[in-house]
C-alpha cells in the first residue's frame, strides 16, 4: 500500500483512479465542522478545573480523574462498538448522531452535578458516547477519498484537535463561569450530531457491509498489517494525550512561579499549544500522500518526542519561549494521528474497517491512561522540568513499529484486493 511502503499513489502502476466526485469536499467540510463542534466536549473539566477545585474543594490529582475517566469512558464505548461491530452494522450516520446527542448531555451534567462523585458518572458516559463520534467520523470521510485520503483524513484530525482545545477559548473568552465551557460546548456537541444526521450520505468507495460476527476482532488481531500500524498508534497516544492535558498546567505554573502573564494570556497560550495540532494534521495529510506515511509519522514522532524530552529545560525561562516551543510540539504531536488511521483503512480487513479503527483507537486511549496519571506524580516527586522525559517512550517504539510495516510493505502487498 501507499501509506505503508511510502510511494506517492499516483507513482503506483494501475491505481485507481483520482477521486473525482464533486461532493466529496462538502462532506469533508461537513464531517471536519461536525467533528470540531462534536470533540469540544472532551476538555471541558481540565478547562475549568480551577473553578472546580474551588466549588468541590477537591485538589489538583481530582481534576486528573476528570479527564481520565473520560479516557476511560472513551475505551468502554469503543471496546464495546468493536465487539458488537456497530460501526459496521449500524447505519452510520444515525449511529453518529446519536453519540453526539447522548455525550452532549453527559457533558452538561457538570453543571448539576452536586460533587466529584457524580461528576465522575457523567464524564465517563461524555467519553463513552464520544466513541461513536471519532472513529465512525474516519471510516465516514474514508468513503468519500481514496488517493487524497491521508489530507481529508488529516482535516478531520486537525479538526477535532481545535475542537478538543475549545474549551480554553471559552474559558478565555468568557472568564471563569463554568457556564460558557461548558453549556457552549454541550450545544457544539448536539449541532455537530445534527449536522452529520441532516448530511451526510455515504460517498462512492463504501466499504462492505457484513452482519454482526463474534470473531472479526480476533481477525482483525491476527491481522499482522494492522497490528503494526496499531502499534505505531499506541507509541502515538502514550504520549499526546498526557501532552494535551498537562501542558495547561505546566503553562500556569511557569507563569505563577516567575510572576508572569494574566491567567487570561495563559488560557490562551494552552489553546495555541492544542490547536496548533490542527494546523499539523493538515501537513500531515497533505506531506504523507506525497512522500507516504510511513515517513511523515516517524518525522512527526521523533520532533515531539524530542519536545517531550527537553520540554522541562525550559521551566523557569523566558515564558514566551516555553510557549513557542509547546505550540512546536503541539503541532507534531498530532501531526501523524491521523495518518494511523488512513494505513488501517488501507491494509486492515476490507468487511472489517470500522471495527479495525474502533478497536485501534479503544486500545490507543487505554493506554493513555498510564500517562496522564504518571504525570503529576512525577511532578510530585522530581518538579515539571523532570514530568515530561516518559513521554518519549512511546515516540520511540512506535517509530521501529512503523518501520517493520514499511519494511513489509516493500516486500508484497499487505492485504488482499477488495472493495473499500
Amino acid at each position: 500500500m501507499s501509506g505503508a511502503g511510502g510511494a506517492h499513489p499516483r507513482a503506483r502502476a494501475g491505481a485507481e483512479p483520482f477521486d473525482q466526485d464533486p461532493h466529496r469536499w462538502k462532506m469533508l467540510w461537513m464531517l471536519s465542522a461536525a467533528l470540531l463542534l462534536g470533540m469540544s466536549e472532551w476538555f471541558t473539566a481540565s478547562a475549568v478545573g480551577p473553578e472546580l477545585q474551588v466549588r468541590w474543594a477537591i485538589d489538583p490529582a481530582h481534576v486528573g480523574w476528570l479527564t481520565t475517566v473520560v479516557q476511560l469512558g472513551f475505551v468502554t464505548g469503543t471496546a464495546t462498538a468493536a465487539t458488537l461491530n456497530l460501526a459496521d452494522v449500524l447505519p452510520v450516520r444515525h449511529y453518529f448522531a446519536a453519540s453526539a446527542a447522548g455525550a452532549a448531555l453527559s457533558n452538561a451534567f457538570l453543571l448539576l452535578a452536586p460533587g466529584f462523585a457524580p461528576a465522575l458518572g457523567g464524564r465517563f458516559l461524555t467519553g463513552f458516547f464520544l466513541a461513536g463520534v471519532y472513529p465512525p467520523g474516519m471510516k465516514m470521510i474514508a468513503t468519500w477519498f481514496r488517493s487524497a485520503r491521508g489530507l481529508a483524513i488529516g482535516t478531520l484530525v486537525g479538526a477535532l484537535t481545535v475542537g478538543k482545545a475549545l474549551p480554553y477559548l471559552l474559558k478565555a473568552a468568557g472568564g471563569a463561569s463554568l457556564v460558557p465551557v461548558v453549556g457552549g460546548a454541550s450545544c457544539a456537541g448536539v449541532l455537530g450530531g445534527a449536522l452529520v444526521f441532516l448530511t451526510y450520505r455515504e460517498g462512492p468507495y463504501a466499504f462492505v457491509r457484513r452482519p454482526f460476527d463474534w470473531g472479526r476482532v480476533g481477525r482483525i488481531l491476527r491481522h499482522r498489517p494492522t497490528m503494526l500500524a496499531t502499534g505505531g498508534y499506541l507509541g502515538h497516544m502514550w504520549e499526546l494525550y498526557a501532552m494535551w492535558t498537562w501542558t495547561p498546567a505546566l503553562l500556569l505554573a511557569a507563569a505563577e512561579a516567575n510572576g508572569g502573564p494574566a491567567p487570561g494570556i495563559v488560557e490562551l497560550a494552552a489553546f495555541g499549544a492544542i490547536a496548533a495540532g490542527g494546523l499539523g494534521s493538515l501537513w500531515g495529510g497533505v506531506a504523507a500522500d506525497r512522500i507516504g506515511r510511513h515517513r511523515v509519522v516517524n518525522l512527526a514522532m521523533a520532533v515531539s518526542g524530542s519536545c517531550s524530552l527537553g520540554i522541562g529545560l525550559l521551566y523557569g525561562g523566558p515564558f514566551w519561549l516555553l510557549v513557542l516551543v509547546t505550540w512546536i510540539w503541539g503541532f507534531f504531536v498530532v501531526a501523524d494521528s491521523a495518518q494511523f488511521s488512513a494505513l488501517v483503512t488501507e491494509v486492515g480487513p476490507p468487511d472489517s474497517v470500522g471495527t479495525a479503527l474502533t478497536l485501534q483507537t479503544s486500545m490507543g486511549f487505554l493506554l493513555t491512561i498510564v500517562t496522564i496519571q504518571a504525570v503529576p506524580t512525577l511532578v510530585g516527586r522530581a518538579g515539571w522540568q523532570w514530568a515530561f522525559p516518559v513521554l518519549a517512550l512511546g515516540p520511540a517504539l512506535g517509530i521501529g513499529s512503523i518501520r517493520r510495516l514499511a519494511a513489509d510493505a516493500r516486500r508484497g502487498p499487505l492485504r488482499e484486493a477488495g472493495p473499500g
